[in-house]
């Protein structure tokens, strides 16, 4: 099985530590592909992984553009991505394929640690696990639980329920779970296996109040059909 890791990039100084942790990977058949969104910074720590990754170029559009244009460029089986600031653990795709293929799943989260710019931990394990599928469905439709650069996704589901919506700068990622949710569910593996970084310059921090206001935009969307979710599970249980 082949897996594809998606790295959108803009301006990140921490872009080459990313790199190198899918290098890292204990699965080898792996391909990169880091998508530069307008990069102007910081190209020159990517340039000593020329020849080892795939690198695309495209004009500024946001996180989602990028991460579209590397799903709909990878050859992989499989899909993952990363962002250019944080880190996969070495075994992050073994663990999580091998898991996967056990399980004959299509889509799956990971536990994780939080990191600071000194790639020192400040936080345990956060990852929430939901053992049944009307949990996960009643928190989701509350909140985002997952964190992006968990998931490891069949590409199929991307050929059934589309790419990231590109006019949702800071909710691209919830909006297609609440998607995916309606059709499949998501196995959870407790190993952290990234490190998520926080620091002052995360778009989490830096659009705190779009943010908050796009989730509630997300929710609305698709609070009918969630709904309809969890009365069908509830119904075949």
């Amino acid at each position: 099985m082949k897996i594809s890791v998606v790295m959108p990039f803009y301006n990140c100084p921490y872009i080459d530590q990313a790199i190198q942790s899918v290098l890292n990977q204990t699965y080898t058949n792996i391909e990169i592909l880091v998508v530069s969104d307008g990069s102007t910074d910081y190209l020159e720590k990517v340039t000593p992984f020329l020849d080892r990754i795939r690198f695309i170029e495209k004009e500024n559009g946001g996180t989602a553009s990028a991460l579209n244009m590397g799903i709909q460029n990878a050859t992989g089986d499989y899909i993952s991505w990363l962002s250019s600031d944080d880190i996969f653990y070495p075994e992050k795709t073994e663990i999580q394929l091998k898991t996967m293929l056990q399980k004959n799943s299509f889509i799956s989260y990971t536990n994780y640690v939080a990191i600071n710019e000194k790639n020192e931990f400040i936080t345990p394990p956060v990852g929430e696990y939901f053992p049944n599928r009307l949990d996960f469905l009643k928190t989701m439709k509350e909140r985002n639980i997952i964190c992006g650069c968990t998931i490891l996704i069949h590409r199929k589901i991307f050929s059934e329920i589309g790419l990231f919506d590109t006019t949702l700068p800071y909710t691209h990622d919830y909006d297609l779970w609440l998607r995916i949710l309606q059709k499949y569910s998501f196995d959870y593996l407790p190993s952290p296996l990234v490190q998520y970084r926080v620091h002052p310059n995360m778009g989490t921090k830096k659009y705190a109040l779009e943010i908050e206001k796009e989730i509630k935009f997300v929710q609305k969307k698709h609070i009918d059909s969630i709904n309809d979710a969890i009365v069908k599970h509830i119904s075949n249980q």
